[in-house]
């Protein structure tokens, strides 16, 4: 990825509305129940590029108007949970307690939501914690208050990518941190919280996170990304070691009942698919083509009663619109019966968050929340 790409991707966020109309398409089955498992929002602002730290890229604006332009284009999206990504974080005070910053601008943006109109509201918030402080506690008490007990999961990223030039905005996570004893005694601490997990790290780095789940039996593991394939379009020997290195992982982790798997992140340019550079987006059929193996081998390993779909926009917006990657996923699921459907679109996520469920979503859960 050159530095000329990367500060494309991140101006592109969440903000290529006349590249995604050269491919519309209508709304595959508009009345079926949608939760969004993983949205981001951000202020416009700088960020140092990975490879040279002095150079700065400007984001885009990924607000609560972008996301209501995107959720509004025919799914019926009924809630979502917002993953941490730096947003609205303490300007001072104690480092460790900075990113409780993040749950209150997410909470404050909620109020302009709130499922009001046809509006998706929101239902958890994935939040940052560092896990291996000593003051973790004292954080996640924080985080509780702040989000009035929103706060169902922490995101502590242990995705590494030794390239810099490979990141885009994310990939630099310390190395080692799953073997980490104190950031294993803060993963054994959200368990015993009742909060999840979310792992998110490159599909190299599962057997690692494998091992990681060995140690912290307590606690849900939720995997962002379908544990993010990194090297789509090297050729067709290479995509088939990809494919069959990651699904090694993948199904080890299955074995695991207490790990969850989140379906997408697959159109993010970090696994180097290349739709984002095309004159046009792909349809959700070329989507499904191209990327749907790794949603259909995730499914099969872990049943639908431990997957879910998500958005991860704005990231995955410079490769598809919304509108398009729902109806892929509407595809996907759609091939599987009712009750397994229902699952993987919201009720999976109804159960694992603690979502409040509308009468439709009243027949989910035919399958136990994983256990301990």
């Amino acid at each position: 990825m050159t530095p000329k790409q990367r500060a494309i991707w991140v101006k592109s966020m969440g903000a290529r509305s006349e590249w995604w109309a050269r491919r519309w398409e209508p709304i595959v089955e508009p009345d079926w129940e949608v939760i969004d498992t993983h949205c981001h929002l951000w202020i416009e602002r700088d960020v140092p590029d990975p490879e040279s730290p002095d150079t700065l890229m400007r984001t885009s604006r990924y607000m609560a108007d972008e996301f209501l332009r995107d959720t509004g284009t025919g799914h019926r999206v009924e809630a979502f949970v917002y993953a941490e990504c730096g947003s609205g974080y303490y300007a001072d005070g104690p480092a460790h307690m900075r990113p409780v910053g993040e749950t209150e601008f997410a909470t404050q943006l909620a109020k302009h939501l709130n499922g009001a109109n046809g509006k998706p509201h929101l239902a958890a918030i994935a939040a940052y914690a560092d896990l291996k402080s000593p003051d973790l506690g004292m954080v996640l008490d924080a985080h509780a208050e702040k989000s009035a007990d929103k706060v169902r999961a922490i995101r502590h990223s242990g995705a590494r990518l030794e390239d810099p030039s490979a990141r885009l905005l994310a990939g630099a996570a310390e190395p080692g941190l799953y073997e980490n004893l104190d950031f294993q005694r803060g993963v054994a601490l959200l368990g015993e919280r009742e909060l999840h997990f979310e792992a998110f790290q490159f599909h190299f780095q599962l057997e690692a996170l494998a091992r990681l789940v060995e140690r912290t039996p307590v606690t849900i593991f939720v995997i962002n990304h379908l544990g993010a394939p990194i090297g789509y379009g090297r050729g067709e020997a290479a995509d088939k070691l990809l494919f069959a290195d990651w699904a090694r992982g993948v199904e080890k982790l299955a074995r695991f009942p207490n790990v969850v798997m989140k379906l997408g992140g697959l159109a993010s340019p970090v696994t180097e698919y290349d739709a984002a550079l095309r004159d046009f987006p792909p349809s959700s059929e070329e989507f499904v083509a191209e990327r749907g193996a790794y949603f259909y081998h995730a499914i099969r390993a872990f049943g639908t009663e431990r997957c879910m779909f998500e958005s991860n926009f704005p990231v995955d917006s410079v490769s598809l619109s919304y509108a398009t990657l729902w109806n892929a996923f509407k595809m996907i699921a759609g091939e599987f019966r009712e009750v397994d459907r229902k699952a993987l679109l919201a009720g999976t996520a109804s159960r694992l968050y603690g979502i409040a469920k509308t009468n439709e979503s009243a027949a989910y859960g035919t399958a136990a929340q994983p256990s301990n």
